[in-house]
């Protein structure tokens, strides 16, 4: 057992350290992140919009088309009850009313879907706006979140800079021998390297430290958790 020994405080000191640095790092990942969620939302909105928006033509265009068609079933209608003067027979006088009665008809049915189809048409047309308000609505969230985002990066990475001096100084006071256990420890677990003892118990992984071990920190010598490997130190 090493007989090198660290205060708990220069451990605690590192710990708070590290746990910063991964912090204030996650915050810097997590912007661009962040931007290219709500980029993606304002696509899908994009795309929602202008389904909407087809729909409202092609829906209105299916409405054009009948006006039309019912139109040109009116003229046939006028065009056959001038007809009916020019009959020769009552069984001609005939057919031509039933033809007309039958085309009025299926005009009446056709008034229906037309009126039918306009409402829905203005129905469409409030959905399409409501999608227009939602899809502005994105793109200013998008503007607010890209704007916070590349505000806080140049604090955040000043921040990091700041402390990263620090914890180099504090990695200064460390021995030489501790020095490089400590180091490859860091290098592969980051902050979740270092773990406070509290109640007998490493913080890190929740196991229990034994009383040899207990007693090696308490003589502010070096331990490593023999479960998850981390740095020891005592909890204030």
């Amino acid at each position: 057992m090493s007989t090198t020994t660290v205060p708990a405080e220069t451990l605690q000191e590192l710990h708070r350290l590290l746990e910063q640095l991964a912090d204030l790092s996650g915050r810097l990942e997590r912007g661009p992140k962040q931007i290219q969620a709500h980029k993606a939302s304002v696509a899908k909105l994009e795309a929602a919009a202008a389904a909407a928006h087809e729909l409202v033509k092609q829906t209105r265009m299916a409405a054009d088309a009948k006006q039309l068609d019912l139109r040109s079933c009116e003229d046939r209608i006028g065009n056959w009850k001038v007809k009916l003067n020019e009959c020769s027979s009552n069984k001609e006088y005939h057919a031509l009313t039933e033809q007309i009665a039958a085309a009025e008809m299926a005009n009446s049915v056709m008034e229906d879907e037309i009126l039918e189809a306009l409402g829905r048409v203005d129905t469409l047309v409030e959905a399409a706006g409501q999608a227009d308000a939602n899809l502005e609505q994105g793109k200013q969230e998008l503007a607010r979140v890209t704007k916070h985002v590349e505000d806080s990066a140049d604090s955040i990475r000043a921040e990091i800079t700041r402390i990263e001096g620090e914890r180099v100084a504090a990695e200064k006071k460390l021995p030489g021998d501790f020095r490089a256990e400590y180091s490859r420890v860091i290098k592969s677990k980051g902050a979740s390297g270092m773990s406070a003892v509290e109640n007998k118990t490493c913080t890190g992984c929740g196991n229990q430290v034994t009383l040899n071990m207990q007693n090696t920190l308490a003589m502010s010598r070096p331990a490593f958790c023999q479960s998850c490997g981390a740095v020891l130190y005592l909890a204030d």
